[in-house]
């Protein structure tokens, strides 16, 4: 069964021709032009992800993503301008997993459905589940308890953590954690690794502003702690 990608652009030429273009790559895809029936669609029957553009009339981007957040993990990538960096790191602290500048290329948008979803499809069953403490991170189902409860994270800060607990004790510089979790340049890159690390730490840490898994070498990087 084709994946399904929820298109949410005001911009009726922009929506089409990314419509063209993943239909053109098998995927089934529906559109709308305004927050409040992108919240409806995406309650009434979740596609696999959602493409958001940020500026919308009515309820924005930023607002239909914290709204998605409130219930559902579904991926999110953004549509935002160049010069919109607030706007980005904005976008990627209420949970957005990615963002494509514009003006974009459709291939490159293309490929980017395409990492996230294998990212959230790849099969994991052949890696254990990590524990550290009270913390469980399960590559096979794509999940993260605390002392049994669930954590729920997005793709981008699942895949972070995953990252970093499966080298305890490494210390993993800005670039390195873009080209191995991201897998392609950023735009004002090293801040898009601080959000997201940011945002990990809100979720899995007793005290965000003291953490005890995701930890910071000074001038160097990040790193997960090594009992």
């Amino acid at each position: 069964m084709a994946q399904k990608v929820l298109i949410v652009e005001d911009e009726k030429p922009i929506a089409e021709l990314v419509r063209f273009n993943l239909e053109k790559e098998g995927f089934q895809v529906e559109t709308c032009y305004d927050g409040q029936e992108a919240l409806r669609r995406v309650q009434a029957d979740p596609p696999h992800l959602v493409i958001l553009d940020l500026m919308l009339p009515g309820l924005d981007g930023l607002a239909v993503c914290r709204e998605i957040r409130k219930a559902s993990q579904v991926p999110i990538l953004m549509l935002t301008a160049r010069a919109d960096e607030v706007d980005r790191v904005v976008g990627l602290e209420l949970g957005a997993d990615d963002y494509v500048t514009k003006p974009f290329s459709p291939r490159e948008l293309v490929a980017r459905v395409r990492a996230i979803l294998r990212r959230v499809a790849a099969p994991r069953a052949e890696e254990a589940p990590l524990r550290v403490a009270d913390l469980v991170i399960d590559p096979g189902t794509y999940e993260v308890t605390k002392a049994g409860r669930r954590i729920p994270l997005s793709v981008k800060e699942f895949d972070l953590l995953r990252f970093l607990a499966s080298r305890p004790g490494q210390i993993m510089t800005r670039q390195v954690l873009l080209d191995e979790v991201w897998g392609y340049q950023y735009f004002g890159d090293a801040r898009t690794v601080d959000v997201t690390v940011r945002r990990l730490r809100e979720k899995i840490e007793d005290d965000p502003a003291n953490p005890q898994y995701v930890l910071t070498k000074r001038g160097a990087g990040y790193y997960f702690r090594k009992d």
